[in-house]
C-alpha cells in the first residue's frame, strides 16, 4: 500500500515550484529541485526498505542521492516485506 497523498494541489505559493510525477501508476504533485531519495523519504517511505523502477529501469540505490526527479518521471516503488515460515 503507498502512503498518503500530500494534498492537491501543494500550498499555493508553491504552485509554480512544483512538479508532476507518476508514482505506482498514480499522479502525484512535489516540490521540484528533490532528489529520488528525498522524494521518497517525503512521500513517507523508508528508502533502505524499497526498490526503485525509474523512468523503465531499476536505480541503484547509490544512485538516489544525486539522481534530480524532474516533471514527467515515471517512479515504481516496491517495498520489501520480511516474512516466512
Amino acid at each position: 500500500m503507498s502512503p498518503p497523498c500530500p494534498p492537491e494541489p501543494l500550498r499555493p505559493e508553491l504552485d509554480r515550484i512544483a512538479i508532476t510525477v507518476q508514482v505506482n501508476g498514480e499522479q502525484r504533485r512535489c516540490a521540484s529541485g528533490q532528489s529520488l531519495h528525498g522524494l521518497l523519504i517525503s512521500l513517507g517511505y523508508r528508502p533502505e526498505l524499497v526498490v526503485v523502477e525509474f523512468n523503465g529501469a531499476i536505480l541503484a540505490r547509490g544512485h538516489w542521492p544525486g539522481q534530480e526527479v524532474v516533471e514527467s518521471d515515471v517512479l515504481e516503488v516496491v517495498t520489501i516485506v520480511g516474512g516466512g515460515i
